[in-house]
């Protein structure tokens, strides 16, 4: 007679004759029960006695059955994954799938309900892993589907993540399905977290000299382009650290995109419609953007639709920045057009404006905000405070603000 074992033993299958139908049994609550798959293949017949056994459990316990296996879900996301992605081109990961479960996540998780698989389950299996087999955490001794320990290495991190990337994909199968009510949380409680490091911004003293390198380019080019080109350099400096945009958004905008208004306060500033994945979003400039904007207005009378700044305006950035000796800053560190961005920032919060409404207007969360700039205010203030005294300058005055309360300009 041949026998198999399912469920961690819970449930045998066996047939009388080879060729024969497979039967399955198994013993809860003190009694034998017994069922035929009228199976002849015996995959079919582990799916037929793993669907039986769950619900005979429901039969027998109600309320304290636990639910469907784990087994039950991953053969489910197989079957759908193999069905949704067939034709779609492109490598087909479905084998890759299919590997982490028959090698990994199966003979770990083969005797466990749904329910089961926790937090804590998945970081056992990281630690049964990437441990020796003799220090696994599940077995305390004994490997579970490996060898010994003889010729054993350890998988790479990658190898672990990817196959917790597949059993997340077997969990959200199961939500789907409703056979569970939350995904747990999967991820790695002992990765170290990076330390957040301060955005390379332009100190006021800085953002001057830059200022100053702009104005004497404008007047006399001298870093390979013509005066018009100058001109919009000076004027795409001015409009980026006054409006907070990304370098990415600021490539696709349109004249058409920004119009001057008047804010809360009853003061002129440009209103600039940032179209981005999640659709269009509204931002507000510093009053001083709105003269840079008026010039390019005038100096290229422009369409609606045209962009506002060439596909070299990010190249001159970078060549007035070397030709004005501030392409790094204090630490060695490279500035690019994204520090445009992060001096709007920072001049914002050490102006005392708060950090919702500079997260707003800039778009991203106020926990961004706080992580890699608020975080940072007493180094930023640091290096305000030396160019204060080696300026010997008032505070208004190096926060870009003058006596009318604009920002200076280039």
């Amino acid at each position: 007679m041949e026998r198999h074992r399912i469920l961690g033993d819970k449930v045998v299958l066996y047939r009388r004759a080879e060729g024969g139908n497979w039967h399955c049994y198994t013993f809860l609550k003190g009694k034998e029960w017994r069922k035929t798959t009228r199976q002849k293949n015996l995959a079919r017949a582990k799916d037929f006695a793993t669907d039986w056994y769950t619900q005979l459990c429901t039969h027998l316990f109600g309320s304290e059955n636990p639910g469907k296996m784990f087994t039950q879900a991953a053969r489910a996301f197989l079957t759908e994954y193999k069905a949704i992605t067939h034709g779609r081109g492109g490598a087909d990961p479905l084998q890759m799938h299919r590997d982490r479960l028959r090698l990994h996540l199966l003979p770990y998780f083969d005797d466990s309900h749904l329910s089961e698989v926790t937090s804590g389950a998945v970081q056992q299996y990281r630690a049964h892993r990437l441990a020796e087999p003799e220090q696994d955490a599940r077995s305390e001794g004994a490997p579970v589907g490996r060898g010994g320990a003889k010729g054993w290495k350890p998988p790479g991190r990658k190898t672990v993540e990817d196959e917790i990337e597949t059993l997340r994909m077997v969990l959200e199968t199961a939500q789907r399905h409703g056979w569970i009510d939350r995904i747990p949380d999967l991820s790695d409680p002992y990765e170290p977290t990076p330390k957040a490091k301060p955005k390379l911004w332009f100190t006021p003293w800085e953002y001057r000299q830059l200022c100053a390198a702009l104005r004497r380019n404008a007047e006399n080019p001298a870093i390979g382009c013509d005066k018009v080109e100058a001109g919009q350099l000076r004027d795409y400096v001015i409009f980026m650290v006054n409006t907070g945009l990304t370098p990415t958004e600021a490539d696709a905008l349109q004249y058409r995109d920004v119009q001057v208004v008047r804010d809360d306060t009853d003061e002129q500033v440009l209103e600039i419609a940032v179209h981005g994945s999640d659709g269009i979003n509204y931002c507000h400039s510093a009053p001083a953007a709105i003269s840079a904007f008026e010039r390019m207005l005038a100096r290229n009378r422009p369409r609606p639709d045209d962009l506002l700044f060439s596909n070299r305006i990010r190249k001159l950035f970078n060549d007035i920045l070397k030709a004005s000796n501030l392409k790094l800053d204090r630490k060695g560190k490279a500035r690019t057009a994204d520090s445009l961005r992060h001096s709007y920032i920072c001049f914002r919060l050490l102006e005392g404006v708060s950090l919702h409404d500079v997260a707003e207007n800039c778009r991203i969360s106020v926990e961004t905000i706080e992580k890699h700039y608020a975080a940072h205010l007493p180094a930023l203030a640091d290096a305000l405070l030396i160019d204060l005294r080696s300026e010997k300058h008032t505070a208004s005055k190096f926060l870009g603000i003058e006596n009318d309360g604009h920002r200076p300009e280039a």
